[in-house]
């Protein structure tokens, strides 16, 4: 009904005089920009087209070959070795002359397109190279150097961001035993030694029996899909899931921890808004530019918008807003966007419990499938993305700004149940006070994606937009705008029924969860690197003692990883709870010496490192068993090994929320614009999600939760056992810092008075 009203451009009358016209200018001069703008993209994206389809070569490149050829054989040689005669002869029509010139154009074509496709088989096995990642820091090997030259030379022209697509290596099917090994390896210290024992004879038998039939059948699907992975995951983790995703699956973003740009709500909506819009126009064009490094799948960004659960994939540009209880259509230069504000909410829209999902499709299909409520959801589903105008004030700011800070992140979690849209691709809150977020669907892309599409919007509404004294938008006010619509609903009372029971049970979902967000600032990674360790490792490790301390044990711990360096790659496990680091907290927590402590430590460390980079180069372990388990349940077998290894509960869910484009952000200028990060909700009912970012070089941002509904977890007493952990494990390394520092400066005066000792015998 919203896009009837927007698409009338003129209305006539029948009268005694004749027919009465009335145009409307306005509209017609904005369906002509419109027409304009659309022909541009067209244009634009033939242009990319064909700059991605040449890669790694250039359009330019075809006049340099064909130049070539024609100059040989006007030396009377003939490149072609009797091809360009053959391809002449196909030609009638043209003087002897033209059919040459014809045929040695033809044939210059055909020699480019065949370079071009040697140097893309080039490239993909360049790109297949993933030895770089083991070396020691500081120590390159010599193939290394010629690799790292080798990928500079292809990338001297300046790639578009889907010109590596077609080169990336397909992601490697690992050898099941290889992965069975590392899987027994990862679970050895959970397990007793019974317990090791009968998982070993589990494993053995589903190696020699079961797992070489489902190990074929993935190999073929290997060679033919382009990734034997990521179709399936999205599938049967996201897509086929009935549970609610409102905490379960969703994720959240947070704004500036210390500033908020202005207190006016709807600037800040505008700023954001057109932040968001200018990226898109940037994704369209292809200009985000390749990170620095080796080339990566950026895939995900082509779904970043007019994107909702379903995956579906919408042409047009629009946005939607929920405001004061009812949903509006807004169009910003034809962009439509769906507005929200939570004061008299529809219920009907809220997350659904488990198994819930299924009763809302059956009351979509009966009532949402026609008529005025089909075109009102089709106009939220189709839109670019969703903005909540909330009426609450939210922020660290004020009496307890800590205890603010975990309400942020609940509100952006979960709101209140009913004003976020969570099957849409993300959702922008913008709060009362001018503080915003997000709240991301997981379904068509990891967090990465939605962290670089986020550090952007904060960067360009801080630094580029801007805001006047009094905190509204800059820039004259655009009066000929189309107004917003109102969408309408025809809501029967069997849709409430089922309504206010999804309410309650998703209020009571909301409710349980335990957020609690701390900002660590006794030290940050400029430290941890000084002490010759990976950061994320440091990080790890401490989450790990965190939890012994906490829990009296280990567990199963997620962290997530990316296998972007191939197609279509999306997520990986790395299993950071190992043998190494159970050893560590075992000698720390028993009081050994603080330099076995250090070796432990320094060890463990190591053995992440390392299984991070196996995760990342396509030889982790969770996604070859999913997929199995997907092959055997095709096969109507039954494995009681991969049914075990998939039931079991990862107690510690862990993230690294990375920064990407810090050369937006001006920290030594601007300190106070730091950004908090987000993080999302626990895995397992009686566990920990964990989300982190390092920011800078001095500070670490944590976001915990747990749910209250489990005595054993509490999200503000594991934070505390973090923060604590950090700091002992630091204390131990700066303690062999400072003694290796005395050890070499004494060594130094020892040296030195060797040396002047020895002079001073020469003299005499």
């Amino acid at each position: 009904m919203a896009e009837a009203h927007q698409a009338v451009a003129f209305q006539f009358t029948i009268t005694p005089e004749g027919i009465d016209l009335q145009l409307s200018y306005q509209a017609l001069n904005q369906i002509y920009l419109s027409g304009v703008r659309s022909w541009k993209k067209r244009v634009s994206r033939m242009r990319n087209s064909l700059i991605k389809g040449v890669f790694p070569a250039s359009p330019s490149s075809w006049l340099f070959v064909a130049i070539g050829i024609l100059a040989t054989m006007y030396m009377q040689s003939d490149p072609s070795m009797g091809l360009i005669s053959k391809i002449q002869h196909l030609h009638v029509s043209l003087s002897s002359q033209g059919q040459t010139m014809l045929s040695a154009l033809v044939f210059s074509t055909l020699l480019w397109l065949s370079l071009i496709l040697a140097l893309r088989f080039c490239l993909k096995l360049l790109l297949s190279y993933h030895h770089w990642m083991f070396e020691q820091h500081g120590r390159v090997s010599n193939t290394t150097k010629v690799w790292v030259s080798l990928v500079r030379l292809f990338s001297s022209r300046k790639p578009l961001l889907y010109s590596y697509q077609t080169s990336l290596p397909h992601l490697p099917v690992p050898a099941i035993s290889d992965t069975l090994s590392r899987y027994l390896e990862s679970v050895r210290p959970l397990l007793t030694d019974p317990e090791f024992k009968r998982m070993t004879n589990l494993a053995g038998q589903f190696e020699s029996n079961l797992g070489n039939r489902l190990q074929r059948y993935l190999k073929l699907k290997a060679l033919w899909a382009t990734n034997y992975v990521s179709d399936w995951w999205e599938e049967y983790i996201y897509l086929r899931s009935r549970g609610p995703i409102m905490v379960n699956s969703n994720y959240y973003g947070m704004d500036f921890l210390y500033v908020t740009p202005t207190p006016v709500q709807a600037a800040r909506a505008g700023n954001t808004i057109t932040a968001l819009l200018l990226y898109r126009r940037k994704v369209n064009r292809e200009e985000i530019s390749q990170s620095e490094g080796t080339p990566c799948c950026f895939n995900s960004f082509e779904k970043h918008r007019n994107t909702h659960r379903t995956l579906f994939f919408f042409s047009y540009d629009s946005f939607h807003h929920f405001r004061h209880g009812y949903f509006n259509s807004s169009w910003i230069f034809f962009s439509k966007v769906c507005f929200f504000n939570n004061k008299r909410a529809l219920s009907c829209l809220c997350p659904p419990p488990p198994p819930p999902r299924v009763p809302w499709a059956q009351i979509r299909k009966q009532y949402f499938s026609s008529g005025v409520n089909k075109r009102s959801l089709d106009a939220i589903e189709r839109a670019a993305f969703f903005v909540t105008l909330d009426d609450e004030e939210q922020g660290m700011k004020g009496d307890d700004p800590a205890g603010n800070l975990d309400r942020y992140a609940k509100s952006l979690l979960h709101g209140k149940c009913y004003d976020r849209w969570f099957d849409k691709s993300f959702s922008i809150v913008i709060y009362k006070n001018g503080k915003s977020g997000l709240n991301a669907e997981h379904s068509w892309a990891d967090a990465p994606t939605v962290a670089h599409l986020w550090e952007y919007t904060l960067a360009t509404d801080a630094f580029q937009l801007g805001y006047t004294e009094d905190g509204h938008c800059k820039g004259e006010v655009e009066r000929s705008l189309p107004h917003p619509q109102r969408l309408s609903w025809e809501i029967p009372s069997e849709v409430q029924a089922q309504a206010s029971s999804s309410l309650a049970v998703a209020q009571a979902l909301a409710d349980d969860v335990d957020c609690h967000v701390f900002p660590f600032r006794e030290f940050g990674k400029g430290r941890i690197k000084k002490c010759r360790i990976s950061p994320d490792a440091f990080i790890q490790i401490s989450l790990q003692l965190a939890y012994f301390r906490d829990r009296g044990g280990f567990c199963l711990t997620y962290e997530a990883s990316m296998t972007r360096l191939f197609r279509e790659g999306r997520t990986e496990t790395v299993r950071s709870c190992s043998n190494e680091s159970c050893a560590f907290i075992r000698a720390l927590e028993g009081r050994e010496t603080e330099d076995q402590c250090r070796r432990l430590f320094r060890k463990a460390s190591e053995k992440h490192q390392n299984l991070y980079r196996m995760a990342m180069t396509g030889a982790g372990i969770d996604r070859h068993l999913f997929c199995l388990y997907v092959v055997s349940k095709y096969l109507g077998v039954e494995s009681a090994f991969l049914k075990e290894v998939l039931s079991e509960p990862w107690r510690l869910s862990t993230s690294q929320t990375p920064v990407q484009q810090m050369e937006l952000f001006d920290l030594k200028n601007h300190p106070d614009f730091i950004s908090l990060g987000g993080g999302f909700g626990p895995v397992a009912d009686d566990g920990y999600g964990v989300s982190y970012i390092i920011v800078g070089e001095d500070m670490i941002n944590f976001h915990v939760s747990s749910k209250h509904s489990c005595k054993e977890t509490d999200s503000h007493r594991f934070g505390a056992q973090i923060s604590r952990a950090l700091q002992d494990i630091m204390t131990l390394l700066s303690a062999d810092a400072k003694t290796t520092s005395s050890s070499s400066s004494s060594s130094s005066s020892s040296s030195s008075s060797s040396s002047s000792s020895s002079k001073d015998k020469k003299l005499l």
